[in-house]
């Protein structure tokens, strides 16, 4: 007979970063998210690395680290240029909050 052992679940928040610990969570999950966005516009454009690399103005080596979730080292403020850059538009809306701290969030249209 084989024994069986039970394993413990523990269910997730909704930024894994904030999940392992990380300091900057939040704003390693917005990298995230931009990252993320640029691999899609770079597939739905049927770009190649190079010739994404050409139209960003960066080395291809960098496209890939980005695709692939290596971001550490880019800005956010770099990541919404390339974002720019690949026809989407970004928007940036400041306003007060009930709250004691603001935050920033990314909507994907």
């Amino acid at each position: 007979m084989t024994e069986r052992s039970e394993l413990a679940v523990e269910e997730g928040g909704t930024n894994v970063y904030a999940d392992l610990g990380y300091v900057n969570a939040a704003e390693m999950q917005r990298k995230s998210q931009l990252a993320g966005e640029i691999a899609r516009a770079i597939k739905a454009r049927r770009l190649t690395q190079g010739e994404a690399a050409k139209l960003l103005g960066i080395d291809q080596s960098k496209i890939s680290r980005i695709t692939r979730g290596q971001f550490r080292g880019v800005s956010e403020a770099k990541l919404f240029e390339l974002v720019t850059k690949l026809g989407h538009d970004v928007k940036i809306i400041v306003g007060p909050t009930r709250r004691r701290a603001g935050r920033i969030e990314l909507q994907f249209a």
